[in-house]
Formats: C-alpha cells, sequence, structure tokens
C-alpha cells in the first residue's frame, strides 16, 4: 500500500491560514486525514505551523493542490510518497 502525505508549513498564520483554508475545502474530497500543528502555551500562540494531510486521488489533482499551496506567500508544500 502507498500512502500520499502532503505536509504544509505556514509562516504569518494569522494572515494566510484563510487562504489555505479556501484550497483545502476546494480540494476536500481528495484529503482522507489533516493533522494541523503549532505551538501553543498559556501565554503564547505561534504564527507559523505545520500541517499534515494523508491525500487521495488522481496524481495531476494532487499536483494541483501542491501547486496553489506553493503559490501562497509563507506557504512551502511537499507531497511525499511512501
Amino acid at each position: 500500500m502507498t500512502y500520499k502525505v502532503v505536509l504544509i508549513k505556514v509562516d504569518h498564520r494569522s494572515s494566510e491560514a484563510a487562504k489555505v483554508q479556501d484550497i483545502l475545502t476546494e480540494y476536500g474530497c481528495n484529503i482522507k486525514v489533516r493533522l494541523g500543528l503549532h505551538e501553543v502555551s498559556k501565554d503564547f500562540c505561534a504564527n507559523d505551523g505545520l500541517i499534515v494531510l494523508e491525500v487521495e486521488g488522481k496524481d495531476e489533482e494532487l499536483k494541483a493542490l501542491v501547486d496553489k499551496l506553493n503559490e501562497l506567500n509563507y506557504i512551502q508544500a511537499k507531497m511525499i510518497e511512501m
């Protein structure tokens, strides 16, 4: 079995999260699992984070997802197959 995972590094989370969310919503039927990570404590909430997606779909759809994310400022996305 092959797992397809997209890693998304989000800098400037406070200004970029809505743009990322719009793209993830557009490709929602390709996303099996979504996990968001960012540093949080009582006195601190980080402005960067990591989103991990397990995805499925045609290669061209998944490439389009990654490409659209990478067009955004402060966003880096990569797909990994294992």
